[in-house]
């Protein structure tokens, strides 16, 4: 699978990478040996950047991800995972499904993004993942902290960056704004943007990516199917992880008809958008089983006319410049 580099780091990743949450319990539980299936069948289809985060399952994914890929050379893939949020233990009993995961409330989630947070975070995701490196590290959501994560968390990263604990460093969130402050005004390799380039949003062809193609970063576009809508669309599929508007849900059922007419579907559609763009390095997709990473990886592949997206801008479905060279 083709290969890009992060920016002007050493970090190289597949144009489709594999995102951990689903195997973190996303809403409903995922068994041990489904998860392993899953992350074996992203490696048999080429796939060699795996993404996760502590606040996946409340490091439920990082386990397994790490476990599941102990058995493949530390050298031939990439793994990047994220700061901002420090799991502390807890005791209070219940489950964890107001955060979105099937998992016991073991532990509590603590917003920190100061520079002792960046490294203690830093340092039991690598427990966890039973490595004694990542090769990415992005400031997980820091919407409601930006004074202290530009201020304390992104020189922790850019230290750990000349120190060589790291290859790569960045900014994940679900918002385009602040990531192109991060790309205007630091020295970050990458973001990651969920959910904001794609076929029902393209706010980031406002800011972000332009930025990103003038300083020479890179986007890994993360959501490509908005939490399910693009997948699926049909009455209570989501959008953003909450039940998708009607006005939405329509537009999608237009832009998949408009897909079928042409010979392809809208998942395909919908990751070949995300994959078009020149600063997008890589695009991100969730999966919780080996079934799922098949028909991502199948749908990647799959040629899209560019008829489809001519269309599209004249039904007004994408803007002018929404359509991929």
């Amino acid at each position: 699978m083709k290969r890009r580099r992060l920016g002007r780091s050493r970090v190289e990743v597949t144009a489709l990478a594999f995102g951990s949450a689903g195997i973190g319990n996303l809403y409903t539980e995922v068994g041990e040996q489904e998860a392993h299936e899953a992350v074996e069948a992203a490696w048999q289809r080429g796939i060699r950047s795996f993404d996760t985060a502590p606040h996946y399952g409340l490091g439920l994914a990082e386990r397994r991800l790490g476990a599941a890929l102990r058995a493949h050379p530390r050298a031939r893939y990439t793994v990047s995972t994220k700061v901002g949020r420090r799991l502390e233990p807890a005791d209070a009993g219940g489950d964890d499904l107001a955060d979105g995961f099937a998992v016991p409330a073991t532990h509590r989630r603590v917003w920190d993004f100061s520079a002792d947070g960046v490294r203690r975070t830093l340092e039991t995701s690598l427990l966890r993942l039973g490595l004694d490196r990542v090769d990415v590290v992005y400031l997980h959501d820091p919407d409601d902290h930006a004074e202290q994560a530009f201020r304390e968390a992104y020189p922790a990263l850019e230290r750990l960056r000349a120190e060589g604990v790291v290859g790569a460093i960045g900014a994940g969130m679900n918002q385009s704004a602040m990531l192109t402050r991060f790309v205007r005004d630091t020295d970050v390799d990458v973001v990651l943007c969920a959910g904001r380039h794609t076929l029902l949003d393209q706010s980031a062809l406002s800011d972000l990516l332009p930025a990103a193609l003038e300083r020479g970063r890179s986007v890994v576009v993360g959501g490509p199917f908005n939490s399910g809508l693009l997948a699926d669309p049909r009455p209570g599929a989501t959008y953003d992880y909450a039940q998708a508007p009607a006005e939405l849900l329509d537009r999608a059922l237009r832009i998949k008809a408009a897909a079928e007419r042409h010979g392809t579907t809208l998942r395909a559609a919908a990751l070949a958008f995300c994959a078009a763009h020149p600063a997008v390095a890589s695009v991100l997709a969730g999966a919780r089983s080996a079934a799922e990473v098949h028909d991502c990886a199948d749908q990647f592949a799959a040629p899209v006319p560019t008829a489809l997206w001519q269309e599209l801008r004249a039904a007004g479905l994408l803007p002018p410049e929404g359509e991929p060279a």
